[in-house]
């Protein structure tokens, strides 16, 4: 799982997310409202809502009016998640099924601890093959 979480508020433009995945290079962010997790924002998210001529040479004023959108306007609100016990197998399995790219891991008292995506999983496969091949047992 992916450490410190990033996360935005729900009333936070879309301007503050993009820069938000610009500076921290995730993927993802976890979506909170007074504290509790309420959703997720991807990347992709943004590119299918923000106007793909921002600081372009034809930047109009409605492209800039793209980056006003708020973030609960965009984000996932339908929230998939793991806890920290879950092994990882279960998690991908998880994730395929529910045609996820990510699993906010929330503990016991609610609070995001981390964040499961795609290239976590990947990285866990390539470390657990390569023990296999050096005839060692793969980590959960």
């Amino acid at each position: 799982m992916t450490r410190p979480v990033v996360w935005v508020s729900m009333d936070d433009t879309l301007e503050v997310a993009r820069d938000l995945f610009d500076r921290e290079r995730f993927h993802h962010a976890i979506v909170k409202d007074e504290g509790r997790v309420v959703g997720v924002i991807s990347d992709r998210d943004l590119l299918r809502n923000i106007s793909p001529f921002i600081g372009n040479f034809d930047e109009r004023r409605q492209d800039v009016g793209s980056l006003k959108r708020r973030v609960h306007q965009v984000m996932t609100r339908r929230l998939v998640s793991t806890t920290p016990q879950t092994p990882i197998g279960e998690a991908a399995e998880k994730m395929m099924m529910q045609r996820v790219s990510c699993l906010p891991v929330i503990d016991s008292t609610g609070a995001c601890v981390g964040i499961v995506t795609l290239r976590d999983i990947l990285r866990w496969s390539v470390r657990a093959a390569d023990e296999l091949a050096r005839g060692e047992r793969p980590a959960a």
